[in-house]
């Protein structure tokens, strides 16, 4: 495994992107700031590490924070018949880590990127430092089928429906497609937010349904709570008292690794932008820097 540096303008001293090459993949790799590395794993799963920016970004004020986009996703594609479970995902922030030459990793997840920080906890527990656990996804199956539930509850909402018949009408798609695009996409994750205004403040991505549907299967009737409450390692957990991922899923978490719970209030799943000032501050004292 080697790691190639693109000539490109360094930040902090490290260059600034390049992708990590092996026989099996090519993850695509940013990092910015300065400092003490933390590891940095979106959500999906399927999706781009793009999307947590520049919320994210804050962090970097005092840190370096490695962003990769995860096999099957983003600009880390993958042919159809390479495998994209959990176990490859987990196996992949092994192989990085041994790359980066890092003994241990302080890690902040988001969404699913949570749940895959709470995955190679348990794989390789002598190799994490800090988990900040952002948003995360549920821990175990019955609680996952529980948020899909609301979501589509609050995907269903009647304004929300007309907002949506609205924009079919409009004309918009004809007239100018990328604004078209962007407000589907909008309306496409209202759900996940207690101010449905903020919306316009996340960056637009899209997840790749196989890669999703692939790791999901794999897990098949997970349930992590006894593999977390096992470990002992330094974790934080920050949680929007409006996500409609279930909170007893989100404070479990928090009571399996003895770590603090903080429920952000009037704020959803996406915390980086509905309460970035608060999301700064506790990821901040929490992680190295």
């Amino acid at each position: 495994l080697r790691s190639h540096p693109r000539k490109r303008p360094t930040c902090g001293g490290w260059p600034k992107r390049w992708r990590f090459c092996s026989e099996l993949m090519d993850l695509f790799q940013v990092r910015i700031g300065e400092g003490p590395p933390t590891v940095v794993l979106h959500g999906g799963p399927g999706a781009d590490h793009e999307y947590l920016r520049p919320g994210f970004d804050v962090l970097a004020e005092q840190r370096t924070l490695i962003f990769y986009a995860q096999r099957g996703g983003g600009r880390s594609p993958v042919p159809r018949e390479t495998a994209v479970g959990w176990h490859e995902h987990v196996s992949d922030l092994e192989t990085l880590r041994q790359s980066w030459g890092l003994e241990r990793l302080s890690i902040a997840g988001y969404s699913w990127g949570a749940l895959l920080a709470m995955l190679y906890a348990t794989e390789h527990p002598e190799r994490v430092e800090r988990l900040a656990l952002v948003s995360p996804a549920p821990a175990w199956r019955e609680a996952r089928d529980r948020f899909e539930r609301e979501f589509a509850r609050r995907n269903l909402d009647p304004a929300l429906q007309a907002q949506r018949a609205d924009l079919r009408a409009s004309g918009l798609r004809e007239t100018d497609p990328d604004a078209y695009a962007r407000r589907v996409f909008e309306l496409s994750v209202v759900p996940y937010f207690y101010d449905a205004s903020r919306v316009r403040s996340l960056t637009a991505f899209r997840v790749n349904g196989r890669t999703q549907q692939e790791v999901w299967s794999s897990l098949g009737d997970y349930d992590l709570r006894p593999a977390l409450a096992r470990l002992a390692v330094p974790a934080t957990v920050l949680y929007g008292e409006s996500d409609p991922i279930p909170r007893d899923s989100a404070e479990a978490v928090a009571t399996a690794l003895g770590a603090p719970f903080h429920v952000l209030p009037r704020c959803g799943h996406v915390p980086y932008v509905e309460a970035l000032d608060a999301f700064g501050r506790i990821l901040g004292e929490f992680l190295p820097g």
